[in-house]
């Protein structure tokens, strides 16, 4: 029997810039992308191996997503931070909806298997986690960090941009546990005794602190990139994503330990580094797509 994570599937896509070239997006040239189930370019065109359809990501990721919320304090939905979380996330997702934006990124996404919803855990963790299929949750230990919703914006775009990329499914992958998540998906987590849910879990979103496996650098590098520009076409303003993380790393040094956050999520001076090189790019992509300055797809 073929595994699905030995298959070869590619999406053949058209190059259709976002902005000039003063103002790249991209890292690096080309546009052919692999989509779910299969391998190819991911974001940043390096070679990505997946494990999941975007079909068994969604199913997966509502399965987790309403155990997590069943053995969790959900705050009502008429509570201000909820009021708050959902309308950041709101207007990140309609940020995903830019089709030029997804294309020169080279993010390949299915709008049909992202079914987007946002709560917020009563937890005083720092932290947050966006599951596969668009499954959000905000603790309220993170809120008062994030000052305003520029800098929620920060954390929420930066965790939407690994389910954009499909960072689970390749972090499956990796860990050999493609059939186990395939029957999951299909199935049910019934069958899996706590520690290879906790495995599970902590694959599919770090940030739910259940067994977590460490993001590797290149992914959360992606997820940076991915989220400072997700943010800034959401309208939100990305210099505060620096001031956001350098906030983060004075409340690690004052702990003495890393917020939960960070320690899947490392915030150090390589990763303001990067934002700080992003972020004219960020603006001058966004500037150009408001005046319509955007190259015609090419042929």
């Amino acid at each position: 029997m073929i595994k699905v994570d030995q298959l070869k599937v590619t999406w053949k896509t058209r190059c259709f810039p976002v902005i000039l070239a003063s103002a790249a997006l991209a890292t690096n040239p080309g546009c052919d992308g692999g989509f779910g189930g299969g391998g190819g370019e991911g974001p940043g065109h390096r070679s990505q191996r997946l494990a999941l359809t975007p079909e068994q990501e969604l199913a997966l990721g509502t399965k987790a997503y309403k155990e997590i919320l069943s053995k969790s304090r959900v705050l009502p939905a008429d509570r201000p931070e909820v009021v708050r979380v959902r309308r950041v996330g709101q207007r990140i997702v309609k940020a995903t909806e830019i089709q030029p934006l997804l294309q020169e990124i080279n993010l390949h996404i299915d709008p049909a298997y992202l079914r987007w919803e946002f709560n917020v855990l009563d937890n005083k963790q720092v932290n947050a986690f966006c599951l596969p299929g668009g499954k959000v949750a905000v603790f309220t230990g993170l809120l008062p960090i994030a000052e305003d919703d520029d800098e929620l914006a920060t954390v929420m775009s930066h965790e939407i941009g690994h389910a954009l990329a499909h960072h689970s499914s390749e972090r499956l992958a990796r860990q050999q546990m493609t059939q186990r998540a395939i029957q999951a998906a299909n199935g049910s987590l019934g069958g899996m005794d706590d520690r290879q849910r906790g495995n599970l879990f902590g694959i599919l979103a770090a940030g739910a602190q259940l067994n977590s496996l460490k993001y590797d650098r290149e992914q959360e590098s992606e997820a940076d990139h991915i989220g400072l520009f997700l943010m800034t076409f959401a309208g939100y303003k990305p210099d505060r994503a620096i001031a956001f993380w350098e906030r983060m790393q004075q409340v690690a040094q004052g702990q003495g330990r890393p917020p939960e956050i960070l320690s899947d999520h490392p915030s150090d001076a390589h990763r303001i580094a990067q934002l700080q090189k992003w972020l004219p790019q960020a603006k001058a992509a966004k500037a150009a797509y408001d005046r319509g300055a955007i190259a015609p797809p090419k042929r």
